[in-house]
């Protein structure tokens, strides 16, 4: 019977609220560490699911402005159809992780690097949307022994900033103004009303506020837009590398989406030689979300 195993959520005071219509300021330590040779990993919000334990655990990593819950009606369907142990994760400055104010690839690929065999669920299937397929990657190429497969949704490992309307999206969000003791009925719909004439699809709109909350009667961002805005571009960013990674890669691409295209197929050959690409019918950026039962097809075929 699929059961929750484990669902780690952020220590009492780990999310201070600032002001109403404003991201919260970081409340985790410096992630640079002291003099350590690289970042410092942080304790991330998980959900487990139980499975069986002699087969590699399928890690799904959500996208910028996401979190673990993004995946939850797949996690359970996936553990079901496969037996497996399904783990969702938020990355630092996203869910219920802690804030910080470093947001680059390495450091979110740290954190997995921590957490990952402390969970005893190495080697694994990791299964990463945009931004976490961007983490994915980069943890597949740095630490391979980690990693049994690799599915990288909808993203490839080069830039794209030129498909990209993340950045207004965060301006858009900082600029809300919720005033004090709102009612929680009107303050979604006012946010709403406020980023509408920025971010005009409707959908998009939804997905962005979910990550509006109410703390101590005001409502505030739990995403950390201050640490976004100040590393967009890295996040459009890939790093650099020049190692590759041997194991079986799947890109699993939106069919009416932009954000991979033939251009970025040598790059994603030469770091990836084991890899496949599939495309996924009328799916847009957001494939699990657009076509759940393709989504799931997909990942059966690929562990199969």
């Amino acid at each position: 019977m699929l059961r929750w195993a484990r669902a780690w959520r952020l220590p009492r005071g780990g999310l201070g609220p600032s002001r109403p219509g404003y991201s919260r300021v970081p409340v985790a330590p410096s992630s640079g560490g002291g003099g350590g040779a690289g970042p410092r990993p942080l304790p991330l919000s998980y959900t487990l699911l139980d499975g069986e334990p002699t087969l590699p655990a399928l890690v799904f990593l959500h996208g910028l402005f996401g979190c673990k819950t993004n995946f939850n009606s797949i996690a359970k369907a996936v553990a079901q159809q496969t037996g497996r142990r399904v783990l969702t994760v938020d990355a630092r400055n996203h869910g219920d992780s802690p804030h910080s104010p470093d947001m680059s690839y390495e450091a979110m690929s740290q954190d997995l690097q921590d957490l990952l065999p402390q969970l005893g669920l190495a080697p694994c299937v990791l299964i990463g949307h945009s931004m976490g397929g961007k983490t994915a990657m980069l943890l597949a190429l740095q630490r391979p022994e980690l990693v049994e497969r690799l599915i990288a949704v909808d993203i490839s490992p080069v830039e794209t900033t030129s498909v990209s309307d993340f950045p207004t999206y965060v301006a858009a969000m900082r600029a809300i103004d919720i005033p004090a003791e709102v009612p929680r009925s009107c303050a979604r719909k006012l946010a709403d009303e406020q980023l509408s004439p920025v971010v005009k699809e409707v959908a998009v709109r939804q997905f962005l506020l979910t990550n509006l909350v109410e703390v101590d009667g005001r409502f505030v961002w739990r995403v950390n837009l201050d640490a976004l805005a100040q590393h967009v571009d890295t996040i459009m960013a890939f790093p650099a590398r020049q190692d590759s990674y041997p194991g079986p890669t799947l890109f699993l691409l939106g069919g009416n989406s932009q954000y991979v295209h033939p251009g970025h197929h040598p790059e994603m050959r030469r770091l990836f030689p084991g890899a496949q690409i599939q495309t996924v019918p009328a799916a847009g950026h957001w494939v699990h979300a657009d076509r759940p039962q393709d989504f799931l097809a997909a990942i059966r075929g690929f562990l199969a």
